[in-house]
Formats: structure tokens, sequence, C-alpha cells
């Protein structure tokens, strides 16, 4: 055993303990017989690094790890990357541009294994930082979504689907960025408010007799439009349903048709659709029977104007907002522009290219999503997969019954190519190989393979099985069915043939137990996770899903890099250590609320593993050591048995926020057991007195502590674990308490809670009273119970000590303190001791400052017109500062009332 340093450094201990338990294979899953628990990392970009978004979402992966393997269950944490398609392949190109390259300068080939070398030398970054918060993950199996088994899970799935009828080619509208050339998912479109227009067009009847007036914030979509919707309703258009008016410029005859989609409240009540350019449209269009492939398309990929029915030639080859100022002066001379309006317009712009999305009519490649969905919703609603917190369920159904087809195809060169070839006549073919498409085409038949990839979100959707060795490692699986009776999954009986059992899949590792994510990927992920794990393992892949909030900026704002508000937490790290870091995240982690960024609370949880320290070098200091029972040693004394009792209650507490997820309480339980309970009592209540008996207990209760703590604080803990005592063992493989409420005193837990209340009510009024700390004072007892009389004498030395007060004869006079504990009164003669008159004076000066920043507090909260006006984070400043005063007001009352 080795003298622990005076200060706590936690840089001094962190790399060295990770490397210690990577290079051991501590991480690893490795105890045959033993209940396998599973959770996977949502794979972050090969492009990333942490943030403190990561740092959350890994320090709860990593909470629940190092628990379960606390528990002695088989505990394995699937660690990996995403091959990010988008951002990787802008990573590289920008490197290319940096030298004067661009990727069409090389082949495609060449051009994936340049990204290739990237991820070689310069890819996984992510992967040290996350080392450095301490993540406990299967690094001897790290998975990439691009490695060849995953790869070719990715191939199965995209042509087992096709076969299926539940993947296939259609013309829709996308989210298409022009900037990259390539259309995008809703997760990567970022809604801006910019200031606009909105432009009032004249439409003539094509008879001459008369006009209809439309609004729009694009005008330039005027080229491409195919009808006039007016609501069915509306009185005012009853009769132009059915006729057709012109369009200026073009030319070109459109309907009126009737829609409900045209509200009679809005504007003139009537609306120019454009389906080739506008998903409202899109879906107006269909129902007024025009096909797709009918649809209009004004742009071209780089959204450029194209030929779409009678657009001048002026116009073409256009970027789409040169256009726009073209158009609206031809409108203007053609006597069809009404009037302009500014406005405020909810814009959608790429998150990563900066420029506006169109929406765009194009071929692509989609999954039957609504089909493959309602196995999810039925998981969900019988209980097979537990949504935590549970208030997310409204949201994950009113989403996944109005869910829309899933284009999974980008246009791009890194990703998951799309296996399909081309026929010059048209015919599509998919396969696994080019080899499996040409047998099917035919000999001879010249095929062009499709020059998509995959959306990243298709690949991860398969993140918890296709990890796991699947389908190498499966026979194929049943389709899912659940009974309604008793909500149970269970194995169905067609399309599958014979396979294991659900929950037997992949060595028992499918499903995962539980996975965390944060709720801004609840659709983009964890539900195409549900549906694709559903429709290929037979089961669902995770037993509960608990959905985290955000962290915001101190403020309660989002973070983001242009507010400059983001938070490093490599920085946080570096200055209150990775412990410190995680036990925030816990401590603040309250189901369904966001967490505000506090690095002053960070500051706190340092101090509390230095006070944990100290404890420890007490500790130490006094001959205390490691347990060398896992059960309670014996206790006779009344305080041992508190603090066992105690320690045992705080199991307890720990076991069921941990069971609930309520990582919050946990670490909150931990952390007043910790710093008032042991540190600030025991230690103290001890520290005369520490025989063979209380060394024993002290020793077990810090080694109680150290393992609840730590899957909290892994590092300090391990630390300090090697640091009381020679183990033959690590911390991280240790044995998580087992709570015995054979340990339990009840008499001795009352006593020794009766003897803080009093020590610690006697300290509160020497401190307001401004009593000199070294004064020792008589203490007189009136009203009391022979039970507390004899409590009184067997703690007469530890009141001396720690109130520094002596037990009196009599019932004490006037000028003097009282202090109510239970049935009796404990008063403190303080004639002599301070100036009595004066302290009144003050305290009632005190009493009265309190009081007036309190009632004018009261006052601003009282006015509506704050509440409304005022910021949010002002409005609760002025809530919290209005009960510190109401809270010192009563404080300072009740000190006065103790003078007598």
């Amino acid at each position: 055993m080795t003298e622990l340093p005076k200060i706590f450094d936690p840089a001094a201990i962190e790399q060295r303990w990770y490397a210690h338990w990577e290079a051991n294979g501590l991480f690893r899953p490795d105890r045959p017989g033993a209940e396998p628990w599973t959770i996977v990392n949502p794979p972050p970009n090969v492009t990333g690094s942490l943030h403190i978004g990561h740092a959350l979402d890994n320090t709860l992966q990593d909470i629940l790890t190092r628990h379960a393997r606390l528990k002695g269950k088989d505990a394995l944490w699937v660690v990996g990357t995403d091959h990010a398609g988008i951002a990787t392949q802008m990573v590289v190109e920008r490197q290319m541009a940096a030298k004067g390259e661009k990727r069409t300068d090389l082949t495609r080939e060449a051009f994936v294994a340049r990204v290739w070398d990237w991820k070689a030398e310069s890819g996984g970054q992510i992967t040290q930082q996350l080392r450095r918060l301490g993540c406990s993950m299967d690094w001897a199996n790290e998975r990439f979504t691009m490695d060849e088994g995953f790869s070719a899970a990715v191939l199965k799935v995209f042509v087992d689907l096709h076969k299926q009828g539940l993947l296939y080619r259609d013309k829709r509208l996308v989210n298409w960025d022009a900037g990259l050339g390539t259309a995008i998912s809703d997760l990567e479109v970022e809604t801006r408010e910019i200031q606009g227009k909105f432009w009032h067009l004249t439409y003539p009847l094509a008879d001459g007799s008369g006009t209809i007036s439309v609004a729009t914030t694009r005008p330039e979509t005027m080229l491409a439009d195919m009808a006039v919707a007016v609501n069915p309703s509306d009185e005012r258009y009853t009769v132009l349903i059915g006729r057709q008016v012109r369009l200026p410029i073009t030319g070109r005859l459109i309907p009126v048709v009737a829609d409900e989609h045209a509200d009679p409240e809005l504007g003139s009540g009537a609306v120019k659709i454009t389906p080739g350019h506008d998903f409202n449209d899109f879906e107006v269009g269909r129902r007024a029977g025009i096909e797709a492939r009918d649809m209009l398309n004004m742009l071209d990929a780089q959204a450029r104007i194209v030929q779409c029915g009678g657009v001048p030639d002026e116009l073409i080859g256009l970027d789409r907002f040169d256009a726009r100022k073209r158009v609206v002066e031809m409108l203007e001379q053609a006597g069809a522009l009404e009037r302009v309006e500014d406005r405020v317009i909810q814009t959608p712009y790429g998150d990563r290219s900066g420029v506006v999305i169109e929406p765009w009519l194009t071929d692509q490649w989609y999954v039957d999503a609504k089909t493959l969905a309602q196995p999810a919703i039925e998981a969900v609603r019988t209980g097979a997969i537990k949504l935590v917190p549970k208030t997310w369920e409204k949201t994950f159904f009113n989403w996944m019954e109005n869910i829309q087809p899933w284009c999974v195809s980008r246009q791009l060169w890194w990703g998951h190519r799309i296996p399909a070839w081309f026929a010059e006549d048209g015919r599509i073919f998919v396969a696994e190989t080019e080899a499996e498409a040409q047998a099917e085409a035919g000999e001879g038949v010249p095929l062009v393979r499709d020059p998509d990839v995959l959306d990243t979100w298709f690949s991860s959707a398969l993140w918890p099985f296709a990890t796991l060795g699947w389908p190498e490692q499966s026979n194929g699986h049943p389709p899912f069915v659940l009974s309604e009776v008793e909500g149970q999954a269970q194995s169905g009986t067609s399309g599958g043939g014979a396979s294991t059992a659900p929950g037997e899949s992949l060595n028992g590792r499918y499903p995962n137990d539980v996975l965390i994510s944060g709720f801004d990927i609840l659709f983009f992920w964890d539900a195409r996770m549900m549906m694709q794990g559903i429709h290929f393992m037979g089961d669902v892949p995770f037993k509960t899903l608990y959905l985290h909030g955000l962290v915001r900026a101190a403020d309660g704002a989002k973070m983001s890099k242009s507010k400059g508000n983001t938070v490093d937490p490599l920085g946080l790290i570096d200055t209150y250590g990775a412990d410190a870091l995680r036990f925030f995240m816990a401590a603040m982690e309250s189901q369904g609320r966001d967490i505000k960024m506090d690095e002053k609370r960070v500051e706190g949880y340092r101090n509390f593993a230095t006070k944990l320290w100290n404890a420890c070098r007490f500790a130490q200091a006094n001959g205390i050591g490691g347990s060398t029972t896992l059960e309670p040693p014996t206790a006779t004394h009344a305080v041992n048995q508190w603090i066992v009792a105690e320690c045992v209650a705080t199991v307890q507490a720990v076991d069921l926020a941990l069971a609930e997820l309520r990582f919050d309480a946990a670490a909150n339980a931990i952390y007043q057991f910790v710093w008032s309970r042991f540190c600030d009592w025991y230690l103290e209540l001890i520290k005369t007195n520490i025989d063979d008996e209380t060394k024993a207990v002290a020793g077990w209760v810090l080694d109680q502590i150290l393992v609840l703590l730590h899957p909290f604080m892994p590092f300090i803990t391990e630390e300090l674990w090697h640091g009381l005592a020679p183990r033959d063992h690590d911390l991280i493989v240790g044995r998580w308490p087992m709570p015995d409420a054979r340990a339990l005193h009840p008499e001795a837990e009352q006593e020794i809670d009766w003897l803080i209340h009093l020590v610690g009510d006697i300290r509160a009024a020497r401190t307001e009273l401004n009593v000199p700390p070294g004064a020792r004072l008589p203490l007189h007892v009136r009203d009391a119970s022979e039970q507390t009389l004899t409590r009184l004498e067997r703690q007469r030395p530890v009141l001396a000590r720690m109130a520094r007060v002596d037990l009196a004869e009599g019932q004490g006079g006037g000028g003097a303190a009282q202090v109510v504990v239970e049935e009796a009164t404990f008063i403190l003669p303080l004639e002599g001791v301070i100036d009595l008159d004066a302290e009144r004076t003050r305290l009632t000066k005190a009493i009265a400052a309190a009081e007036k920043e309190r009632d004018a507090l009261n006052g601003r909260l009282s006015n509506a017109s704050f509440i409304e006006r005022a910021k949010p984070e002002a409005v609760e400043k002025a809530r919290a500062d209005h009960a510190d005063k109401q809270a010192e007001a009563t404080r300072l009352q009740a000190a006065l009332g103790r003078l007598g």
C-alpha cells in the first residue's frame, strides 16, 4: 500500500489507469456462463471530434456498462464509427482543394482510395477522445460501417428488401443540396429565419373573363406551375374549379383544382401548385391526378433553369436566384405583379454546404417505411421496447403512423455503392454482386452500375446486429409477431424457415439490453434500427431506449459554433478531470430535461473528488485500509451501526435509481452519502475513538463507496481502491455491493441522526448569532425525556468536541439561544459572550433588508409584463433570488427568536 499524494491530480492517474485497463483486456466480455449484457454506441462520424453531447451520451453508456460489469454480467459495449458519407467526402475534397485539386480530376476508384488513405491517417480522432472520457468500450472489436463484414450486411439488407418489394426506385421530391449535388436527410437541413419577400401575382383566366391572385416566396417556381388550388368549400371560387388559367411568361394553360390544402383564411385563398418543387404541392398534384413522371422540373442538379415547357431562352441556364430577379422583372412588365411584401421567411439550408435547399423531383431509391414501421409501433405499444422517458411515446407514434417513404440514395462517391445495375432497355437488376446481376440479365446484356451510394442512416440502422457478426453468424430469422394479449415477441411461421428464437441470437447479444440516444435522432436512427432489426432478426433490437436531452449553454440557449457558446469537453477534462465532468453529466441528467452547462458545477464535482481523496488519506493515516469481507463487519458502537445502515440505504437507493435509469438520483444519492454522511459526519464523529471495530467498519464503508462511485468516477475510484489496500483484482472487475437488511440498527440510526441534528442546530445558532468559534458554552436542557437524557450522557464527549458545549445543571436564564430537537429544548446562555442588544439590532436590520429585497422581487414576478417580455433565464434567476431572500429572512427570524 503506497501513501496517497497530498494533492489529488486527475491528470496523473487518468492516462495510466486507462492504458492499464485496455492493455489487460478488462473491457472485453470474458465471463463464460455469466449473463450477457450488451449495449452499442451511436457510432460517431469518423470525421468527428468529441463535443459536449458526445460526452453526455457516452458517459451515460459507460455508467451502465461499468455497473453491469460490477454486477457480474458479461458486459459488452460495442464501439465503432460511421463512415459519414457527406462529411468525410467534404473533408477530403477540402484537402484536395487546398492543393489545387478536385474530386473529378480522379476516377471514382482513385478518389475512394484517397478517402481510405485519409481514414488510415487522420480518421478516428474521436475514438482517442472517448478513451480520455474513460469509456470502457470493447476496442479489440472496433467496427466501422464500411468494414468488410458490415458492408456485406448492408448489401444483403438492400437486396433482400428489394426482393420483398420493400425497397424500390421512384420519382419523388427530395431535399436537394445543390452545393453538394446530392439529396440529404431532414436531419441535415437547418431552418433559418431570413428577411425575404412575398410576391403577389395575378394569373388571368384562359377565357379572359377575369383573374385569380396567388402569392409566393419563390416567384421563379411559377415557370413550373401545374395548377392553382382553391378550397372546395370556398364559395368565391366554386365556379372556377375545372377552368384554366394562363401562366404569365410561359403562356401555358393550367387548371384550377379543388383541394383542402388551400386555406380560405390565408391570403386570397388560392394557391399556386408547383408539384416538382414543393413538398405540399407534390401531394396536391398527386391528388389532382398528376403522375410524378409528368410533373415539371425546372432545375438541374446545380439549381440552374432548364426548359420545362415554354420557358424563355433568356432564362435557360440562369442560377435560380438570378432567375428570380429576372422573372420578377418579366412579371412586372407583363402587369402580373400585384405587390410585394417584406416578410421573415423560414428557409431551409444545408447544414454542411450552407446553400438553400431545393425540393427537387428526381429518381431515387426508397424504402417502404410505412410497412416496416408497423411492427416497430407494436413493439413500443406492447412494451417489447420500453421508451424512457415514456413521454416520448406520443411523439414516436405520431411520427411513425404518418411516416413517408425513406429516400436511401445519395449522389456521392464515398459510401456503400448501391448494388443495382441498369440495362439499356430500362430494366434494373439488384444483386449482391455484379456477376449475379449479369446472370439475371443474361449473357451479353450491357450493364451499368448505379453511381449512387446509400444514405449513412441506412447502414447505421443495422448497427445492433451487423456489428455482432450478422449475417455470417445467423441462419435467418422469421418475421416478428406480437401477441396483442401478452405483448411478447414471438417467432412467426412464414418466410423465415428454421431459426433461433427471439432473445437467443448472436450468442445472446441480440436484442441489446439498452440503447442510449439523444432524442434528436429518435426517428433518423433509433426508429430505423427498430424497423430493420425486427424485420431481419425477428426480434426487437433493444429492450429499452433511453432518450436524453441536449446540453445547452448556461443561459439555456442551444449551443452552436456560430453563437460562440460551445463548450469543449476536452478542455474541461484538462482543467477538472474526466471524473468531474462525468459526474456532472450524470448528476444533471434528469429524464425529459435538457442540461444547462455550468462549469462551476463541474468544478464542484472536482472538489467532491478531492474531498473523497482527503478522506482516504485520513483513513491511511489512521490505519484504516480496504475491507477483507463483502459483508459488513460486526458493529457494536452506535456510530458504526449507523454508518453501515446509511451505506446499505445508499446502495438500495442507487440500485433503484439505476434500474429506473434515473442517473441524477443515483449520482445525488452517492454524493450526499459520501460528502455529508461519511466525510462531514462519520469521520468527525469517530476522530478521537478509532478502535479496531471502527477501522474495520470505516474500511468496509470506503470500499462500498468506491464500488458505488466507480461507474460515475472510474479513475479516482480505481486509484483509491489500490491505494487503500493490496488487492487481488482491479476495481473495474470488482463486485457490486449487496444491500443487507440484517445490517440495519434502527435504535442506533435514530440516536446518531438525533446527535447530528443537535450538533448541526447548535453550530447554526452559534454562527447566526456571531458567537466566537473558540467560546465554550454551557448547555442546559428543558423538557427532555429519559431517552434524550440517556443519549446526552452517552454522547457527552462528542457534544463537547463537536459543538463546543458542556452539559450544565438547571434550565438556564434569559439572554440565551434556544434550539428545539424533538421534545427537548436546549438552551445556550449568551450573557457576556456576545452583546445581546447589538445582536438583536443587527438581526433586525438584516431581516428588514432581506424582506425588502424579497418583496421587490415578488413585485417583479407578479408583473405579467415582466414574465412575458423578459428572457426565460432572467425570470428563472428572479425566482431563485426570491427564494433565497425568503429563506434568508426566515433563517434570521429564527435566530432573533432564539435570543429570547
